[in-house]
């Protein structure tokens, strides 16, 4: 059953306040109209598309949360964070990611997504690389997007705390990685792993 425009909007609205990272293409599907129909309906009511309301929500939410950096130094957008146990960030691979010539993205801009949330995780004002054991399992191409799971996996004595983080385009891993991370102070009670 085909809704009318102002059933359909009200919808829209309550959906994306639902779920702010709902692409057009799936809000699009849900309620059987083009994608242009749908990027009308944003606009006649004010809502921003995806890339900006993750950046809404990720200000936000994370801004006095990441204590190692400040959160414009993240590099994706975070979008799930809690403080020594996991995070979760995104990165739509754009031109500016690739090698011009064949699209594939720069390895050096996975791993720094994938640095920055292991970063981003400590619960400390330093926070710093020691060593990291690094694997590319796939190529990412221009117009993909990579979601980085970073994963507190234990601490170590001498204030280093071990972070996995494992990437994905589409549920397929295409990186990983085994971050050791100097900490200026121990973790707190009841929060090892």
């Amino acid at each position: 059953m085909k809704r009318n425009k102002k059933e359909r909007q009200s919808l829209l609205k309550e959906t994306i306040e639902a779920k702010p990272f709902i692409t057009d293409e799936a809000l699009a599907k849900s309620f059987d109209v083009s994608i242009q129909t749908i990027r009308l309906d944003r606009m006649e009511l004010n809502i921003p598309e995806l890339r900006e309301r993750i950046k809404s929500v990720a200000t936000n939410n994370w801004n006095e949360t990441v204590k190692a950096l400040p959160i414009d130094e993240v590099i994706g957008e975070i979008i799930d964070l809690e403080l020594d146990k996991r995070a979760i960030s995104i990165m739509d691979v754009t031109a500016e990611h690739v090698f011009s010539r064949n699209k594939i993205a720069r390895g050096h801009h996975l791993f720094a997504q994938a640095n920055s949330l292991a970063v981003a995780v400590i619960n400390d004002e330093l926070a710093l690389t020691t060593n990291a054991d690094i694997k590319f399992t796939r190529q990412v191409v221009q117009g993909e997007r990579v979601i980085a799971k970073a994963r507190v996996v234990g601490s170590e004595k001498n204030n280093r705390t071990v972070v996995e983080v494992l990437s994905y385009v589409d549920n397929e891993t295409v990186f990983s990685g085994v971050f050791e991370m100097f900490r200026s102070t121990q973790e707190k009670e009841g929060n090892e792993s």
